[in-house]
């Protein structure tokens, strides 16, 4: 079981490191000099769009938080929610709080639309 454990905590320790490459590219494009607001409007609908995978890039990190949130709903010693209960509200929070902060941020930059 140990070593299934260790299997499994090392595969999304490299998740984990693959998307943080991923987060630190997007990071030098918005830091590059000629991103313009057009551009940056786009950018910041990607994170939120219904693209691949659906739901976009806030969706799925909001997905992840729930699915860790049902876990530790079954798990918790005392199933009082210690654990489960800030999962969903952090879910909640980056799907209606952080996703349409975005969506104003990107129509006020650009409100047409995509380049």
């Amino acid at each position: 079981m140990t070593s299934q454990r260790r299997t499994r905590l090392e595969r999304v320790r490299a998740s984990v490191g693959i998307a943080s490459l991923a987060l630190q590219q997007i990071e030098d494009d918005l830091s590059a000099d000629d991103v313009d607001q057009e551009e940056l409007a786009a950018i910041l609908r990607e994170l939120i769009e219904d693209t691949d995978p659906p739901g976009g890039f806030m969706a799925s990190v909001a997905q992840l938080l729930i699915v860790a949130a049902r876990r530790a709903e079954q798990i918790e010693p005392d199933g009082d929610g210690d654990a489960s209960c800030p999962l969903h509200e952090a879910a909640a929070l980056i799907t209606d709080n952080a996703g349409m902060r975005l969506i104003w941020a990107a129509r006020a930059l650009h409100p047409q639309g995509d380049i």
